[in-house]
């Protein structure tokens, strides 16, 4: 069973393998998951299991806490080369999230203006102006779309919203109009019934990602612990084909093993 829960409302700096040294800003509880996706490959474990009893820091706590942190790394020598929006759950449903986005932006330009402003999203809240709006300010915005197939994302992703509709999010993303990247977790299981490694899953992916022409796309697998012991990696060779596919197309990809 995964255990990890991060500190609210910031926490490290930790190294990404995606992004860099990152200072992560986390939107919901420090003890607990608040989540609009209940992954079941989740570090952060299953919400069920994780029912916080705190409630979500506020603008200001966030506010106050980032600026503190980068004034103690500046003192100490060390910047960010980015500041994300991560942790317990999904940081755009928190319900000041654009305001908090304005305060993060100041804060950067203020005393990092080197660093860049990242957001880690399952695209749940892409139906807010607001929060598209927040989105369209900051410098890589992440939007996960691990399939385009819903019986696979009811498997895995398992969204907590019935209304939940992959083909809309597509059209969603696609608004951004490239001002997004596409985040996509290719995972195996030990019984080979899960795998969205194959071309069944793979290639009508690509027709998605290629309908919205993101900046880039960075795929990635399993890292830590899950909360369920029969999920398994994608291989290198899995992922590097898979890879060679989206930038055969013209778009940059990333893969992270």
């Amino acid at each position: 069973m995964s255990t990890i829960i991060y500190p609210s409302p910031i926490f490290g700096p930790v190294h990404s393998r995606r992004l860099g040294i990152s200072l992560g800003i986390n939107l919901m509880p420090a003890d607990g998951k608040v989540c609009t996706f209940d992954c079941i490959y989740c570090e952060c474990g299953l919400n069920a299991e994780r029912r916080p009893t705190l409630p979500r820091p506020t603008r200001e706590q966030v506010a106050v806490a980032l600026e503190a942190k980068l004034r103690e790394m500046a003192a100490s020598g060390l910047q960010p080369d980015v500041l994300t929006f991560a942790g317990n759950g999904e940081p755009t449903a928190h319900p000041m999230f654009a305001d908090i986005m304005n305060d993060v932006i100041s804060l950067r330009n203020r005393l990092c203006p080197n660093a860049k402003v990242s957001v880690l999203s399952n695209a749940t809240q892409l139906h807010r102006p607001d929060v598209v709006e927040a989105l369209m300010q900051v410098d890589n915005n992440i939007q996960k779309l691990d399939t385009v197939n819903m019986d696979f994302i009811r498997l895995i992703d398992r969204p907590v919203s019935r209304s939940y509709d992959v083909e809309k999010v597509v059209e969603q993303l696609c608004a951004f109009h490239g001002h997004v990247i596409v985040q996509t977790m290719f995972l195996t299981s030990a019984s080979g019934d899960i795998d969205n490694t194959t071309d069944e899953y793979v290639l009508p992916w690509l027709e998605a990602v290629k309908r919205i022409a993101p900046s880039q796309v960075m795929i990635y697998t399993i890292d830590r612990e899950t909360p369920v012991s029969y999920l398994r990696k994608a291989s290198h060779e899995q992922l590097n084909r898979i890879r060679d596919l989206v930038t055969a197309e013209g778009i940059a990809c990333m893969a992270s093993y």
